[in-house]
């Protein structure tokens, strides 16, 4: 299939569908390959024809690197769904020109013909196509790939996800979350009249002979790969400039369907509180550059960069807000922003994200919202392995319900153990760990992180060494264990933890009414108790742990 090519340039690399062999194609992450760890990705530019009726793509991705050490071969990841026309080298010049390729399960192995050498500039573009994965439409759900629908009118209405098996099931790219672009720019052309929404800012519309239109859009700051996505329909825009707490003002746009066009103005007062609270709370908002931009999307949501994916039903939870938009919205911060290194740090995402909405509560509702917030669904959790493991891993190594609720309430023990101002700080710091980010142009203060530097982060802040919380809660699966013996007057609390490791957590003991905060210094605490007095332990519910809490 010929797709589009310089002339002289061979198709080849064709593979059909049921050569698909390798399971591991619908993953992301992992242990690094060597011949990718070589270089860094500067740039990516992506052009691609969306074709609603056959539900095909095709188009051309260059790849710009730079080379950090020698390279004989470029290696990208690609879905074999997909088929690929020729592969060309664009940089350095003296290397234009059809390079030989070999598909190796979900990477296409590029013979550069010479060896590289560290310091040097590589571009290659390849010509690709075909019919990608495509995901079921479920509303108010999601799984990875292309949903294909329609809207109440029966215009097409098509987005993309990608956070679990990879962005190469649409677009080839180096699938590592260790490296990132620093710029990328979409060309996406789709049948008049509708529209798409994507990351960055839109450069342009060209309108085409053939009763397409070319969206140009241009993204200045890095970018994760499942951080990149479409979002095609008939839209109609709400947008309003927004302030920026540092004084910048940038397009704060909302992509609606027509049919919902007046949800969509009800809702977007709110959605303008919603940023400007996480402004105050983490810093200012991150991609001031480009936009702040939703699109109402045809599943439930994601955290794609300044393009925040909205699929829910314009309705308030029981705490007075829209949760999804806050909680994609945070990930501007905790994934687009701060973006773990490693999938076994993934916990910075979804855990922080999770967090800040019980926050969120507590600044509508107060103490008791922040509470209710925390219990506001059974607390229970798989415990099969460490919500931050110490090992690299793949997206569906580590995704899951853990780190979710239960890093929030990871995060909820540790105020309690360090103070809700204590902690406050800590989540500024590590969203700006210098002050000078907070108001630096362009992407700078895009960066990876990991979980070893939010400990540093938290020690520093507190002034405490608390590697044993992040050792229990973090870094292996099971719960810490409370018992509690009445002996007499004596109540005997103690903790028991695999592996013996030390956890010298507090726990707050109401007695009539007083309450005690009780220290256990080696994992054991004593407090009198009155005879006729019935003990409540952890009465605030702060602490992460396994307990009979009918009997606190």
């Amino acid at each position: 299939m010929k797709l589009s090519a310089a002339a002289g340039i061979l198709a080849f690399l064709g593979v059909p569908v049921s050569a698909r062999t390798q399971t591991d194609i619908y993953d992301s992450g992992g242990p690094l390959m060597a011949e990718q760890a070589a270089y860094d990705v500067e740039f990516y530019d992506l052009t691609l024809h969306v074709d609603p009726a056959t539900r095909t793509i095709q188009g051309a991705l260059a790849a710009h690197v730079t080379v950090r050490e020698r390279l004989e071969w470029f290696v990208l990841d690609l879905d074999t769904l997909l088929v690929v026309d020729s592969v060309v080298t664009i940089v350095p010049e003296s290397r234009r020109g059809p390079r030989r390729v070999e598909r190796r399960g979900g990477k296409l192995w590029i013979a550069l013909g010479r060896s590289m050498e560290a310091g040097e500039q590589l571009a290659v573009k390849i010509w690709y196509g075909g019919r990608p994965l495509s995901a079921p439409h479920r509303q108010r759900s999601w799984s990875d790939g292309f949903v294909w629908t329609e809207t109440a009118a029966g215009d097409p209405w098509i987005g993309v996800v990608s956070v679990l098996n990879g962005a190469d099931i649409w677009w080839p790219t180096k699938d590592h979350p260790s490296d990132e672009a620093d710029s990328m720019s979409l060309h996406i052309t789709v049948p008049q009249p509708l529209v798409v929404a994507s990351n960055g800012r839109l450069r342009g519309v060209s309108h085409n002979a053939d009763g397409t239109s070319t969206h140009h859009w241009f993204v200045s700051t890095p970018i994760n790969n499942y951080g990149v996505t479409i979002n095609i329909a008939p839209y109609r825009v709400i947008e309003e400039p927004y302030e920026s707490v540092t004084g910048e003002v940038f397009p704060f746009s909302f992509w609606v369907l027509p049919e919902h066009y007046d949800d969509g103005v009800r809702q977007f007062p709110q959605f303008k509180r919603h940023l400007r609270f996480l402004e105050a709370t983490l810093g200012p908002y991150p991609f001031r550059v480009d936009k702040y931009g939703v699109a109402e999307t045809p599943y439930l949501g994601m955290e794609h960069q300044s393009i925040i994916a909205y699929g829910s039903d314009f309705q308030d939870n029981e705490f007075g807000f829209d949760w999804l938009h806050f909680h994609e919205l945070s990930h501007e911060w905790w994934a687009n922003m701060v973006t773990a290194a490693d999938w076994k740090d993934w916990w910075l995402h979804e855990s922080f994200g999770s967090y800040m909405e019980a926050l969120y509560a507590e600044h509508l509702g107060g103490p008791q919202a922040y509470h209710d917030h925390m219990s506001d669904r059974p607390v229970r959790f798989v415990n099969a392995k460490p919500v931050a493991p110490t090992t690299t891993q793949r997206t569906r190594d580590i995704y899951g319900s853990d780190i979710y609720g239960k890093g929030k309430w990871i995060l909820h023990s540790l105020r309690y153990l360090i103070g809700k101002e204590t902690t406050l700080a800590v989540l500024r710091r590590m969203a700006y760990p210098d002050p000078a980010r907070e108001t630096a142009p362009g992407g700078c203060q895009c960066r990876l992180a990991s979980t070893a530097e939010f400990r540093d982060i938290v020690e520093d802040v507190s002034g405490q060494d608390l590697g044993w919380f992040f050792d229990v809660y973090l870094h292996q699966s099971a719960l810490p264990r409370l018992t509690a013996v009445r002996e007499s007057d004596i109540l005997v609390l103690r903790w028991h933890v695999p592996e013996g490791l030390p956890f010298p957590m507090p726990l707050d003991v109401r007695i009539g009414d007083e309450m005690h905060r009780v220290p256990m210094e080696r994992g054991v605490g004593v407090v009198s108790v009155p005879a006729a007095v019935e003990p409540i332990i952890d009465p605030g519910m702060w602490v992460l742990m396994e307990f009979d809490r009918d009997a606190r």
